[in-house]
Parts: C-alpha cells; structure tokens; sequence
C-alpha cells in the first residue's frame, strides 16, 4: 500500500508519531522533542490510554497511537475465544477514546470502526492481528490524505510570498500546507507562537517547519496581537479538536485571543479540519481542564512560587463571528453552513 508520509518532516512520518513492533507500542514523546528523541513503549492500550492522557503524544498523535493500540490488542487476544477476543476489543475502545474528554467524539468514531473490522474478521475465522494492522495502515493513509486534500484548498487563498501565523501543533494540516506551498513555487513563511505550558508551537511545529525548510520564527503567546497590528502575517491558521456543526471552533487554549486579533485587523482566519456531526452545537463540547500545577512548570522547572495557583483549561472556543472560513477535504465552507459539508 502506497503511503502518503512522503516529503513530510521526521516527526510526521509514521513511525515517528506511534507504531507496533514486536508486541508493543513505541510513542514519540513529544513533551521532550526536539530536545531528545525518545519513544515511550507501551505494553497494552490502558498504558497508551495513559499516554495519550499524559500529553506523550496530541494533536492528531493520540489517534494513530489509539489506533496502533488496537492493532496490539488485535494481536494479544488472537488466542481467545472470539466472545473474549471482542470485549477485551470494546474495552479497548472505550478506554483509549476517553483518554482526553474533548475529543472523544470523534475518537470513539475512528476507532469502532477498527472494532467493526476486527469483529468481521473473528466472525469469518481470518487472521485477527495482521489483518486489523493493514486495516488501520489504511485508516492512515486516509486520514493523511484528507489532510493534504485540505491542503491544497487552503493554499489556493494564499498569495504567492505568504506569511502564515498558526497556533499549537497541526501537526499533518500545517505539514501538507507548507509541503503543497513548496511543490506550487509559494514563498511560505511561518510564525509560530509557543504555546505555553507544553510550548507546541515552540518544539513541534516550528521543528517541522524548519526539517522541511520553511523559514519559521517562535514568538511568545503574548505577541500576535501587536504582529497582526502591523500587518505582518497574511492569515490565521489553525486546525481544531473539534468543529461544532454550529460553526464553533474547539482549540488549543490562545486561539480565541489570535482570531479576535485577526477579526479587528481584518486579517482572514481560517480553520482546517473536518466538522463534528457528533456536536451539533457548542453545548455538546466538554472542555478539558488539565491539572494546574503544568501552568506552574516549563519543561520540568517551576517558574513561580511555592504557593501560586494555576489554572489550565487545554482548550478555548472561538465563536462563527471570528472565522472567515472552515476548509475541509471537500471545500470552503462558510461556518455558518458546515452542514453542507455532508451534503
């Protein structure tokens, strides 16, 4: 099968995001990258489930490593009875799609279809382990391919020298869109924001952006405002966690502040990704808060004093007013229509 990694940076290849091998799952720790280069081995998908709740791995990472999570699962239960081999499968399900309640949603939709396949294979006496492994190889490629499908629309809004400011980790969206500037002659320029605590922007995106040779540059969270003011970036870009059929879009916490600076200065804000069927509206949306004292550190040092608070919810909301459009694998969508989307 023909995989669609090709000309992407390393942390986006996929071995590097999550993969089986040898009866467990190796994740790329993104808390740490680039600073090293470490994987975190998983021996069943409760550990992942905890990875993926530890912020080993976000963006679209907890996903492939869900998924290769099943695929491990698949295999461990190939010597049960086809009764115990699709619970311990359902159990799976359920513990890695809640991992993080903001997006379970759609976690719980990616991955009960790799249970449907693995229950059609027990069902017909097939090979439960390699076959759910190529099924989700597929998923994949899929999903990659969306994303560059994605791409390419949002690069046709773009002029041909443009200066893009993102929030956090897109991680394949913002891959393929810089990928799709480069293969059409755009002279693409990144800026990134560094996304505190976990400074995504800082380590990840700006990493891909620079293996892949964009000229990219980190400003503090605090400093899109006064960029978009003088008229530096040419749009807002982001994906999002969730996008509500209302045209609300669910985001690393700091993507409100960009949008509303954006929407002042009337700079387009466009939103990558696909709309959310599973929440039709914003009130179908639990926001995620995270343990406060992550606000309290920066790469394993406290930066205040003992007896500070924090606060950390993980993600804000950005209402329709602010975004100028959502782009999907199918189109630019008003977002004010996402309904048409599955039309």
């Amino acid at each position: 099968m023909p995989r669609m990694d090709e000309g992407l940076a390393f942390m986006l290849q996929y071995e590097n995001v999550a993969h089986y091998d040898k009866g467990v799952v190796k994740i790329l720790d993104r808390r740490i990258y680039p600073r090293e280069t470490t994987y975190v081995t998983c021996h069943d998908y409760r550990q992942v489930a905890q990875a993926i709740t530890d912020m080993v791995t976000q963006s679209g990472g907890p996903h492939r490593a869900a998924l290769q999570a099943m695929v491990m699962t698949a295999y461990q239960v190939e010597d049960k009875d086809k009764k115990e081999a699709k619970k311990v499968m359902s159990d799976a399900v359920n513990t890695l799609a809640n991992a993080r309640p903001t997006t379970s949603e759609g976690m719980i939709a990616c991955l009960q279809q790799v249970y449907d396949h693995a229950c059609g294979v027990l069902d017909s006496g097939g090979n439960l382990g390699p076959s759910v492994q190529e099924f989700v190889l597929g998923k994949i490629n899929e999903t990659y391919g969306r994303s560059r499908s994605i791409a390419e629309y949002v690069v046709g809004l773009l002029p041909e020298k443009p200066t893009i400011i993102t929030q956090c980790f897109a991680e394949t969206l913002i891959g393929f869109i810089l990928l799709v500037c480069k293969e059409s002659g755009k002279d693409v320029k990144l800026i990134c924001p560094e996304t505190r605590p976990y400074l995504q922007g800082a380590r990840l995106t700006a990493s891909v952006a620079f293996d892949m040779g964009i000229d990219v540059t980190v400003v503090t969270d605090n400093m899109p405002g006064y960029l978009i003011s003088q008229g530096i970036p040419d749009a807002f870009i982001c994906a999002a966690d969730v996008i509500t059929l209302d045209g609300h879009v669910v985001n690393k916490i700091g993507t409100f502040q960009i949008a509303l600076a954006s929407h002042f200065y009337n700079i387009p804000f466009y939103v990558v990704g696909t709309p959310e069927s599973r929440n039709p509206t914003i009130d179908t949306v639990t926001i995620e808060e995270r343990n406060s004292e992550e606000v309290l550190y920066a790469m394993g040092v406290r930066t205040t004093m003992e007896g500070v608070k924090g606060y950390y919810p993980a993600f804000d909301i950005t209402p329709p007013n602010l975004v100028s459009a959502v782009i999907t694998e199918k189109g630019i969508f008003s977002p004010r229509d996402l309904v048409r989307h599955f039309k």
